[in-house]
């Protein structure tokens, strides 16, 4: 069993040539190596939040489940922290704070990270705002990029600026900074954004939960906002039939998408992509663009 360093910390690695995604062949030496490539971007997005993984020990055709509780055997140098659940249950979970935490839990085959909107110090805030597009049967991401496009115009109408980024999957989210807000709030603030576009663009958009609803149209998921709720944080890898990624677009990029396809980001996309680009959701990040929300 290989031994490597991380950061100072000794980590036993296992089953590198396991292939995680069959129909790519990609192995889980590849999710590490890309892991490590992107640190540098995605640990800012999960650092001091409580993470949530979707772990595929078998590869993404087996057994997959969502790991909250930090798993046996978790090093003592891995940082948890307990929260209150409801009904007043505590339980710990762990913090992605660093390059040997992010290595170490996709040694583990977590290949998905997920974080809430509030940070593990203060789960009574809420320091972000997502809107989550999914598009219905008949619609696919190039009609959640034109949502998309309405929902900026709309959030800056009350001085909120957003960025987007891929799911990874088949839709589209979109992220603002928030300055003090409560879960609650930017739920019921997400809701209400939702349902104002659904009045104006019933053929297109739709925020009940209904699946039956879906039908030709966008969902805008607002529940995402609640303090129990997790989204796929970005330059996370998904648990995909490829190995697509959570990625950041620009507002050209979303305006000119004409195919799903160009969505599609796979691990291999992104090391160029970065260089290219760099961090399009590094103004996110900055304390200088968290916006209170109206009322």
């Amino acid at each position: 069993m290989p031994i490597t360093e991380v950061e100072g910390r000794r980590l036993k690695l296992s089953h590198l040539d396991r292939v995680l995604w069959p129909q790519t062949g990609t192995t889980k030496a590849e999710l590490l190596e890309y892991y490590a490539t992107v640190a540098g971007v995605l640990l800012p997005h999960t650092r001091g939040r409580l993470a949530s993984f979707v772990r595929t020990p078998d590869g993404v055709d087996g057994q997959r489940f969502f790991q909250k509780r930090p798993p046996a055997g978790t090093p003592d140098w891995v940082t948890t922290t307990e929260r209150v659940r409801s009904g007043g249950e505590l339980m710990e979970q762990v913090e992605v704070n660093d390059l040997a935490t992010l290595v170490w839990a996709g040694n583990l085959s977590c290949v998905e990270i997920h974080t809430p909107q509030w940070c593990a110090a203060d789960p009574d805030t809420a320091d972000r705002l997502v809107l989550d597009l999914d598009p219905g049967p008949g619609r696919t991401a190039v009609d959640c990029c034109r949502v998309a496009l309405d929902l900026r115009e709309r959030l800056a109408a009350d001085g909120i600026a957003c960025w987007a980024k891929t799911s990874g999957s088949k839709g589209l989210h979109l992220l603002a900074a928030l300055r003090g807000a409560t879960p609650d709030g930017a739920r019921a603030y997400a809701r209400t954004i939702a349902r104002e576009l659904e009045a104006t663009r019933p053929d297109r958009v739709v925020s009940r939960m209904a699946k039956a609803d879906r039908t030709g149209r966008v969902f805008i998921d607002w529940s995402q906002n609640s303090a129990s709720k997790t989204t796929a944080v970005p330059y996370t890898v998904r648990a995909r039939a490829r190995p697509t990624v959570s990625a950041p677009l620009t507002w050209d990029e979303v305006a000119a998408v004409d195919a799903p396809e160009q969505l599609g980001f796979a691990i291999g996309d992104m090391p160029a992509r970065l260089a290219g680009t760099g961090d399009v959701l590094a103004a996110l990040l900055d304390p200088g663009s968290a916006a209170a929300l109206p009322g």
